[in-house]
């Protein structure tokens, strides 16, 4: 790296990969820089990050550097895309002649020889630009508002390769055409980088929902009545979730206990309509109604990914290697949108539950439950924006 860092401290990380394949991540005091180089050397990609934001309306733009060597290219052409896919199933199963990763939208570019004209540098193009000089290639592409934020299935501990979900990769290649199947691309030509779309909390949250119901037994002409309610209808990953609960037992019957349950419902849209829900927090609580009386009880509850880590198949946010993640957030489906385009959908139920007995000796096998949903939405807060790159 010579003289281009002598005024930076620069941390190093190696990311396995394609064979030759390295991931350099250089620290400044301020940013992070994200390289990865192919095996022959002759390209590398340059991002300043990994993680775009989806504001609604619009999605950061993703803007990075390739940095090409022309004298091993032997008058091929050096190509970038961005692509969102759906993976189900592992690369290693591909020789049976069957694809494991459906493109749902990719974006192509020519990067050298340099076609056409392009538009102006971002800042954080500039910044890269000054690490690769003369080499350097301005790229930029624009994610549709559309498409999914990344979500992954998590595997089972002793599965390997990659998850089941939703990705995004930058790759940048050396090859003749754009995208001809007959060409055959050597893994030493290319270089690829993982980033991630994610979205964060609106910052006006309505009013929490609330849900209630009367059930009536036998030999009993009273009801028993729950209420259950949350204060707001969002609440972000790893905080305590306060859920209220009223009971008005009219009868003579006794609540043994309550049971609060999170559940967590995925809908896998692309290659078949799969949809199945996963307890992610079950609480239990002994709190005894007896008959003729009431109760109001606010109840803690925190859903957290730390007390799931063996359950296949739960949704994940989109993770990158090595780096830890959470519950899948909530899929916020705006009017008008494809929901096939989705991929992964994700959302959230908390359930109450009363455990109503007779009392007496046979209280036991004349129990009966009573219960209420109501919906609930995860998702992360939005940070603090982060300051743009810079290069002294």
């Amino acid at each position: 790296m010579g003289g281009e860092g002598r005024s930076q401290t620069f941390r190093q990380k190696r990311e396995s990969g394609h064979r030759g394949d390295n991931l350099i991540q250089f620290t400044t005091d301020m940013a992070k820089v994200y390289k990865k180089t192919s095996g022959n050397e002759s390209i590398a990609l340059y991002l300043g990050k990994r993680d775009f934001v989806d504001h609604v309306e619009s999605v950061d733009i993703v803007d990075g550097v390739i940095k090409v060597d022309p004298t091993e290219l032997e008058g091929r052409k050096v190509w970038v895309y961005l692509a969102c896919a759906f993976r189900y199933g592992s690369d290693d199963l591909d020789v049976i002649g069957l694809s494991f990763r459906k493109d749902i939208w990719v974006q192509r570019m020519q990067i050298y020889p340099v076609v056409g004209t392009k538009p102006a540098n971002t800042p954080m193009q500039e910044a890269l630009l000054k690490k690769c000089g003369d080499q350097g290639h301005p790229f930029t592409f624009t994610i549709d508002t559309n498409l999914p934020c990344s979500v992954g299935l998590q595997p089972a501990p002793e599965d390997a390769g990659k998850s089941c979900g939703v990705d995004y990769e930058v790759k940048a290649y050396i090859a003749k055409e754009a995208d001809d199947p007959d060409e055959k691309i050597s893994k030493k030509d290319t270089c690829r980088l993982i980033i991630r779309k994610i979205q964060f909390a609106p910052g006006i949250v309505g009013a929490g929902p609330k849900a209630d119901i009367s059930k009536n037994f036998m030999m009993s002409d009273k009801p028993v009545h729950l209420e259950a309610s949350i204060e707001k209808e969002l609440y972000f990953h790893g905080d305590s979730i306060p859920v209220k609960v009223k009971i008005n037992n009219e009868t003579t019957k006794v609540v043994k206990k309550i049971k609060i349950t999170v559940d967590q419902t995925t809908e896998v849209l692309l290659y078949q309509s799969d949809k199945y829900s996963k307890t992610v927090l079950t609480e239990e609580f002994a709190e005894e109604v007896k008959g003729e009386s009431t109760m109001e009880k606010t109840f803690m509850v925190i859903p957290l990914l730390s007390n799931n880590k063996e359950k296949r198949g739960l949704a994940v946010d989109g993770r990158l290697k090595d780096e830890d993640t959470n519950l899948a957030s909530t899929t916020i489906i705006r009017p008008g949108m494809d929901k096939g385009m989705q991929g992964i959908m994700v959302s959230y139920k908390i359930k109450v539950n009363l455990l109503v007995s007779s009392g007496g000796l046979l209280g036991g096998l004349t129990a009966s439950d009573v219960g209420v949903e109501i919906p609930l939405i995860l998702m992360s807060p939005k940070p603090a924006d982060v300051t743009d790159i810079k290069f002294e």
